[in-house]
Order: C-alpha cells, then sequence, then structure tokens
C-alpha cells in the first residue's frame, strides 16, 4: 500500500482519488510534459524521466482499481461459496474459456456412444432376421388405406394375412397411404416414387386410382394367360382389370379385383377397392399367383 500511496503523491493526488480524477490529472500531466518538452531545448531527458515516473504511477494506480473492481466482483459472484469461493472461481474460469472444447467432447463421446448402441442393435435386427423362417410373401400395400382403429398394435396385417394362409409361416407388408383426393396428393406420391423404385414386393395391393397409375408404368407383369388358365373359373364378370402402358398401347390384364373377397374384409384395413398385381421380379411368383387364386375363391 505504501507503493500505491507514493504513486497518487507523484500525480498530486490525494490517496485513493477516484479513477475519473486519475485519468483527468494523467491527461493534464502529459499536456504539460508535452509542452514543456517543445519549449525547452535543453533538459528535455529530465522532462522525460519525470513523465515516465508519472506514467508508472498511473498504470499503477489503474491495475490497483482493477483489481479491486475483479475483488469487488468476485466478492458477490463467489462470497456465497465461502471457503470453497476459490474452488468454484477456478471452475467458473475453467467453463468459460474451455466451454466450446468440452462442450465439443462431450459431443463426440455421445455420437460414438450412438455409433456404438446403432451399431449393436443393427447387429442384433441382422442376427434376428436370420433366425426368421423365410419370406413367403411381401405384400405392398399402396393407396387409400389406413390401420383401423382396433388394429393390433404389432404386424397387424402380417398376423391377418397369416391367418388366411396357416400354411405359411412369414409374410412382409409395406402400408403407404396415397389419399384419394388429387390436390392432396403430391407429397403423398413423391414417397410412392420412391418407394416403386428403391423396394421390391412380390405383390402390390392397390386402390383404383393407383391401379391405373401403377400399371401405366410398366411395374406390373401381364396376366392374361393366368386370367385364361388357372384363374379362369374363379373370374367373374369385371374381376380382371386391363389398361395400356407406355410401352404397350395394347390392353392387357395386369390386376385382379379382390375387393368383394371374405379374406380382403378380415385385414384390419380402411379400404374402398383391393385391387392386385404381380411384379415382374418378384421372388416368389408362384406364391403370388396363389395368393391370388385363394382371395378369388372367398368372392361370393
Amino acid at each position: 500500500m505504501e507503493e500505491l500511496k507514493q504513486a497518487y503523491q507523484t500525480m498530486g493526488l490525494p490517496e485513493l482519488a477516484a479513477k475519473e480524477e486519475v485519468e483527468k490529472r494523467y491527461t493534464t500531466l502529459m499536456r504539460q510534459a508535452r509542452s514543456r518538452t517543445q519549449q525547452q531545448k535543453e533538459g528535455t531527458a529530465d522532462a522525460e524521466d519525470s513523465f515516465a515516473k508519472i506514467t508508472q504511477a498511473y498504470r499503477l494506480i489503474l491495475e490497483y482499481e482493477d483489481r479491486k473492481l475483479t475483488d469487488a466482483f468476485n466478492e458477490q459472484e463467489y462470497g456465497k461459496y465461502k471457503k470453497m469461493a476459490g474452488q468454484a472461481q477456478k471452475m467458473d474460469h475453467f467453463w468459460r474459456y474451455y466451454k466450446f472444447h468440452t462442450l465439443g467432447a462431450i459431443a463426440a463421446v455421445a455420437l460414438i456412444i450412438y455409433g456404438v448402441i446403432s451399431f449393436m442393435n443393427y447387429r442384433e435386427e441382422q442376427e434376428r432376421l436370420a433366425n426368421l423362417p423365410p419370406v413367403d410373401l411381401n405384400v405392398s400395400f399402396m393407396g387409400n388405406y389406413m390401420l383401423k382403429d382396433d388394429a393390433p398394435k404389432e404386424e397387424p396385417l402380417e398376423n391377418a394375412l397369416l391367418t388366411a394362409f396357416p400354411e405359411w409361416q412369414r409374410f412382409v407388408t409395406t402400408l403407404t397411404f396415397v389419399p384419394a383426393d388429387q390436390q392432396s396428393q403430391y407429397a403423398y406420391m413423391q414417397k410412392a416414387v420412391l418407394i416403386l423404385a428403391t423396394e421390391h414386393p412380390d405383390v402390390y395391393v392397390m386402390d383404383k386410382n393407383i391401379f391405373e397409375w401403377v400399371g401405366a408404368q410398366g411395374v406390373l407383369i401381364n396376366l392374361d394367360d393366368d386370367v385364361n388358365g388357372d384363374l379362369k373359373p374363379l373370374l367373374k364378370s369385371g374381376l380382371a382389370k386391363t389398361l395400356k402402358t407406355d410401352e404397350d398401347t395394347a390392353e392387357h390384364v395386369y390386376g385382379i379385383d379382390l375387393t368383394n373377397s371374405a379374406l380382403a374384409d378380415q385385414l384390419p384395413l380402411y379400404k374402398e377397392s383391393m385391387i392386385v398385381g404381380i411384379r415382374p421380379d418378384s421372388k416368389n411368383p408362384e406364391k403370388a399367383k396363389a395368393f391370388i387364386k385363394k382371395y378369388l375363391a372367398t368372392i361370393d
């Protein structure tokens, strides 16, 4: 404190003068020193040495003021921690200066954990699928279809189909909702296009609008021979659905209307029509035809 007291004396100020007075006094002394330096032809070194002492005193006072403010701030922020104030201050400074580093490290660890968990879940899912029986039929429902409110939460369509085909062991199904209202279809049709391009079911179960759209793109096989062969005894008027594709202007049968099948009524779906077509790259084409045949047999 003696050194601080001397600093105030060097600047010609009372001890612990306000910071504003210190700033004002230093500005005045600086101007006076410059004026003397310009006027004196001799003794300039003494004037500079005198002002250097003033500057040193000024800096000492400012350091004291800054330290006083810092101490007051620390007392306000960390005084409540009492004996742990120093530790709390260190933790706060660490967080302030290394906050983004810490958050980055936490995020990196979280990503690693997420990646490990995802990989483990993937492996478990692969093992589960490997232990399942082979798929008898992969069915894609596409159109103005929605599950009924009372439908089971787990695999409702698969279980309904297995009930109808107890001799089979496994169905895989997907349900793609596309509303009948054309003004509301755009976003849903984009999803349907993506599914058509990336997924490869054995059969499509479609409403009338989707059948006409899908069939025109050549995504369904020609069923003319089946309609005139195995399916002919079961077909009633109007059940064989014909259309033209973009590549073939002649009409052919590409779908079978199973809307009125008793088995169709057992599906937990809200539906208005149900037309079934077979995809050309079906892995189970014979079972796909057996699927259609069994549904036809339950139409009165």
